[in-house]
């Protein structure tokens, strides 16, 4: 099975080695038809703690870190590493 990737912006990266990214999905309302922004937060892996508050990032699926942590960065959006 392939692993997700989603890119989302960071919003918080006072853990060490651990950002929380905010990812914004739209959605269909099934009852009114309306487009909706749907947010979700993920505690992603930061091995170097390379990412500030504010970068967008692509995370991808791992085994599990930590008790919250099943995220891991694998680059900035500027650039594919």
């Amino acid at each position: 099975m392939p692993k997700r990737i989603l890119s989302g912006k960071v919003v918080s990266s006072n853990s060490n080695k651990t950002i929380t990214v905010d990812v914004t999905r739209r959605i269909k309302h099934k009852l009114y038809k309306k487009i909706i922004r749907q947010t979700k937060k993920y505690h992603a892996h930061d091995e170097n703690n390379e990412f500030n508050v504010g970068d967008t990032v692509f995370i991808v699926e791992s085994k599990p870190i930590s008790k919250l942590k099943k995220w891991k960065v694998i680059s900035n959006t500027g650039e594919n590493k």
